[in-house]
């Protein structure tokens, strides 16, 4: 485990340099909006890759991006990617397909797939972000929430990623009806994070099918499908879940550690 958490840490310090101008320039953007006096805009249709967005972005063809792909430039935005394609250049990269500030209640809408970025989603320090039904393939990170609260990801499809889902010094996380397979290292994983529900989702093909480090305390992890991972379900490397007040029930898996997290499959 400790390769998987240098991969979300190593991450973390990677983007944090390319989140901070994100956010200036995102300040600056809605500076210069609230002085244009900008209201009652028409959606979106047509955006570029690296654009600082709001209000309804709806695209209408795939995007190819060098760079990053969508900045997210202010509360209550929705990007509804209309079956088609943010892709980047590859995992390795440092980039970002949708990046996703200090803002609140963003919401990110598929059907559509976002592929070869570094982090598909990265939402950092933002508030209520919600993402569905989008397809997140071939990143090192699928979704990426960093000190952020209340993300819902829902009925999502996250896989041949790194990771499917990571949650850094995160809280109030709700994961549910998630399809999350054949991510090499995890499919979800959560470091220094609380009071989340992970809840009905089907986790398969990784190293590790669900993880929680010992920084993260009171979550719920009920009712998924958690099967052909090489260990099911983590809790710290095997601490007990007293220690940190997790809760696992109903979970059908075959391997835990510690032993007897799972239900008989």
């Amino acid at each position: 485990m400790t390769i998987m958490i240098a991969l979300i840490l190593s991450s973390v310090a990677a983007l944090s340099g390319a989140t901070t101008n994100i956010i200036i320039y995102q300040q600056q953007q809605q500076e210069a909006l609230a002085t244009q006096g900008n209201t009652g805009r028409a959606p979106v249709t047509n955006p570029a890759c690296g654009q600082v967005v709001e209000g309804l972005v709806e695209l209408n063809s795939d995007l190819n991006c060098i760079g990053d792909g969508l900045i997210i430039g202010a509360d209550g935005t929705t990007i509804r990617l209309n079956g088609h394609t943010i892709r980047g250049t590859g995992p390795d990269s440092s980039k970002v397909g949708i990046s996703v500030g200090n803002e609140v209640g963003v919401r990110i809408e598929g059907k559509g797939t976002i592929e070869q970025f570094q982090a598909g989603i990265l939402a950092s320090g933002a508030k209520g972000t919600s993402i569905s039904s989008v397809t997140l393939k071939e990143n090192q990170i699928a979704v990426f929430s960093n000190g952020m609260e209340d993300l819902q990801a829902m009925q999502n499809k996250m896989t041949q990623n790194s990771i499917g889902l990571a949650s850094h010094s995160s809280s109030g996380l709700e994961l549910t009806k998630n399809v999350i397979t054949g991510n090499q290292l995890a499919g979800i994983t959560l470091v220094a994070t609380d009071d989340s529900i992970i809840s009905n989702n089907d986790v398969k093909e990784s190293q590790n099918g669900i993880y929680v480090d010992s920084g993260s305390n009171g979550n719920k992890i009920e009712s998924n499908d958690v099967l052909e991972n090489e260990l099911d379900l983590n809790n710290a490397n095997g601490l007990a879940i007293n220690v940190n007040s997790n809760s696992f029930s109903d979970n059908k898996c075959e391997t835990s550690n510690p032993s007897g997290l799972c239900t008989t499959t």
